[in-house]
This record gives structure tokens, sequence and C-alpha cells, in this order.
């Protein structure tokens, strides 16, 4: 199950943790993070924007108690 930023709960399936781009038809690309957090882009330029910002391995979700981005 993935969790988004609002209280309800969306079960993913056919998505590991990582990023996964598909360019037949329309580009699509689905991010899974470590901690849950999912999003799809759909069109050239959101999965250019999505594969621009996302860091596979390092979740910006999360943070330690000195405020820097967990490992």
């Amino acid at each position: 199950m993935a969790l988004r930023s609002d209280p309800q709960t969306v079960t993913i399936t056919g998505i590991r943790p990582g990023l996964q781009v598909r360019m037949t038809g329309v580009p699509v690309a689905d991010w899974l993070c470590s901690c849950g957090h999912h999003e799809r882009a759909r069109g050239r330029a959101a999965v250019i924007a999505l594969t621009t910002r996302v860091r596979v391995g390092e979740c910006p979700h999360t943070t330690n108690t000195e405020g820097r981005e967990a490992a």
C-alpha cells in the first residue's frame, strides 16, 4: 500500500519501489518511494519533470531529528 498526502490509503499494484518510465503511447512515469509515497506523471513534460526531481533511494518525505533528509 502507498500513502498519499491525504489520509486515504491507496493500493498500488504492479509497481515496485523506484522509478519506472513507459514511453509507448503517452509517456507515463511512476515513482514509488521507499516510504510508500506514490506519484504518477503523464505526458512528456510531466515525465521529464518527475525524473529530474526524483532521486531513487533517497526519501524526501522523512527527516531525522536534526532536520536533514534521512538516508
